[in-house]
């Protein structure tokens, strides 16, 4: 299958990209194989969502499985797959839909590279159970082959001045110019050297690319992938995109894209996205950008007075029967 003409230009006119509507597993046998240089995607988790069908876990991942047979025939031979995931819950049961996807890649023949744990402060409030405040993202590639570019995403390191105290580099610096390799534990913790570390937080309400998707995640995780698992020039392809995020998160590093998705509304807001890019109206939150911390003063940060209060008795209370 072929791409459309390329209608983004704004940073190569020779980057192309391709939004399908369309049935998944449908269009994927069009595609010649070996085609794209990383898939990227977050399927649908069978919770029930508007653009779902729920149904049992098991006839669930039979479905996924026959779709990623396909996924692995038009991938590259140094191809990368990221297959981003959180929790099935049922009748108050987590079922964690990384552990049963890896035993399908694993069938199929990719191998895992790392499981990377998205954290973000943010989220639905659980009541019996601790509050989901993580995904997984399974980086496979298809073989020992595999491209990953690790300069491209560096991150400063804690004590960039350290030295070899001994052998033949001793008094040499130790670590690497560029910077450290980032963990797999994309977060932020608050020593001004990790500012520029993994720092992704999830697209709710009030981040400025929030659209009407209720599961939309954020262009710096594409980013994130699209820079260490591909090249430029190469094609990303999104299965299940959504509102083209993935699709984007390649243009805007001078990759090629292709997204299919069922939802034509979706595929309307993608292409919409799209031209915002080019024309340079698409708002984004930058990769760098720190988590918002509110300010001391800011009354939604204080602890209610009525709180306070209540603490002093208990703690009185507690003294008195010491």
């Amino acid at each position: 299958m072929k791409a459309k003409e390329p209608l983004f230009d704004y940073i190569n006119p020779d980057i192309h990209y391709s939004i399908l509507n369309g049935d998944c597993l449908t269009i994927l046998k069009r595609i010649e194989d070996n085609r794209f240089d990383l898939i990227l995607t977050s399927p649908p988790y069978n919770i029930g969502k508007s653009y779902e069908t729920k149904t049992s876990i098991e006839k669930y991942l039979e479905t996924q499985e026959e779709i990623i047979s396909e996924l692995v025939r038009v991938l590259s031979y140094e191809g990368n797959l990221c297959w981003q995931v959180g929790n099935y819950i049922d009748k108050g049961e987590v079922f964690p839909l990384d552990i049963y996807y890896y035993q399908i890649f694993k069938r199929l023949g990719f191998k895992l590279r790392n499981r990377i744990i998205w954290y973000f402060g943010h989220g639905l409030h659980a009541s019996n159970r601790f509050s989901g405040r993580y995904e997984s993202v399974l980086w496979f590639s298809k073989t020992d082959d595999y491209i990953f570019n690790l300069d491209r995403v560096r991150v400063p390191a804690k004590y960039p001045g350290k030295l070899h105290f001994k052998g033949p580099k001793k008094g040499q610096p130790s670590g690497n110019h560029l910077g450290k390799n980032p963990s797999d534990i994309w977060q932020i913790l608050e020593q001004d050297w990790e500012k520029a570390m993994w720092n992704i937080p999830n697209v709710k309400s009030n981040h400025p690319e929030k659209t009407t998707h209720p599961c939309q995640f954020p262009i710096e995780l594409v980013e994130r992938c699209v820079l260490a698992l591909t090249n430029e020039g190469s094609w990303v392809l999104d299965p299940f995109m959504g509102v083209g995020t993935t699709v984007i998160g390649a243009i805007k590093n001078n990759r090629n894209g292709m997204g299919i998705e069922k939802e034509k509304e979706y595929c309307q807001i993608a292409e919409k996205r799209v031209r915002d890019l080019k024309d340079g109206n698409l708002k984004t939150r930058p990769i760098t950008k720190p988590i918002h911390k509110p300010k001391e003063k800011d009354k939604l940060a204080q602890f209610p007075k009525e709180w306070i209060q209540l603490e002093l008795i208990e703690t009185s209370n507690n003294i008195i029967k010491e």
